[in-house]
């Protein structure tokens, strides 16, 4: 077996190269931190893979997508040349990882209380997204599907939530939490008010679950989630908790700074049907403080 990854070297992709690595999978990396755009790649190879999956987008924190739309726009193109090319080599199966930024923002305000569906979202009445990464997302889901329905291929869409690990970008809550907390800083900051919502998944759950769909050839969108909705502020206290550490000035809002949608959390429904998660929040911050 021979696997293709583009953005391998990316949070996730690196988890996906340890996944195979154990397995003895031969992986081909792809990604922009080494010098090698995937849109001059698709361009030259015209290898058939077994598996691609397809990892490889501008990504960054809240201020990425709010402050730099056109950059992360640029994913429309990515994605574009990705399809176009596994359609002209005639590739076997093709991983696409969308975003729970697809969404409609709708659905996702304050004291909404909405466990977000995978019918949530109608490619045929779609509902404003995230900014422009959210229509990026949903225009890949687009291109999955012509890939599915008009060129017969098998393309397999996951929609995840807030991914976490302790190799995380410090750009996203999570780390930057993990990283306040090992410093033992004085303040400790947290962007908005701390109510927004999310729904944080270990990082391996979401590899494992991506790996068991595809083993079961589920070729339909489906959320990576715990279905558990958890605040900043209480993620904060949870990893206050767990360390023993309490920020000598406090907590401090800087309520300036983007914080997104109030209200995002997976209906896992779909996903508990052939996934039983295995990493619960609080024992993978014991276990990644404990790491630090």
């Amino acid at each position: 077996m021979k696997v293709l990854i583009t953005g391998h070297r990316g949070f996730v992709g690196k988890h996906f190269i340890k996944y195979f690595k154990s397995k003895n999978i031969e992986v081909v990396g792809v990604d922009i931190k080494d010098g090698k755009d995937c849109r001059d790649f698709f361009k030259t190879c015209d290898e058939v893979f077994d598996l691609v999956i397809h990892l490889a987008a501008i990504v960054g924190g809240r201020e990425t997508i709010e402050n730099e739309p056109l950059s992360v726009a640029t994913d429309l193109s990515i994605d574009a040349e990705m399809f176009n090319w596994a359609v002209k080599t005639g590739q076997k199966k093709i991983v696409y990882y969308s975003s729970s930024a697809a969404y409609p923002i709708s659905l996702q305000k304050t004291n909404s209380n909405v466990y977000l569906k995978e019918s949530d979202i109608d490619l045929n009445n779609i509902s404003n997204p995230d900014f422009s990464y959210g229509w990026a997302k949903l225009t890949g889901e687009m291109l999955a599907n012509f890939a599915k329905e008009k060129y017969g291929m098998s393309v397999y869409v996951f929609r995840p939530f807030s991914g976490f690990g302790k190799d995380q970008d410090l750009t996203y809550p999570f780390p930057s939490f993990i990283d306040r907390v090992c410093r033992g800083v004085d303040e400790f900051e947290i962007w908005g008010n701390g109510q927004q919502v999310r729904d944080f998944i270990y990082i391996d759950d979401i590899i494992e679950a991506t790996m068991k769909a595809v083993e079961l050839d589920i070729q339909e969108p489906i959320n990576l989630g715990t279905g558990i909705p958890t605040s900043f502020n209480e993620l904060a206290k949870i990893m206050f908790d767990i360390s023993g550490y309490k920020p000598k000035n406090g907590i401090k809002h800087l309520i300036e700074k983007p914080v997104g949608v109030m209200f995002r959390v997976a209906n896992v429904s779909k996903l508990n049907q052939f996934y039983a998660l295995k990493y619960d929040l609080k024992i993978s911050i014991e276990k990644i403080l404990g790491e630090n």
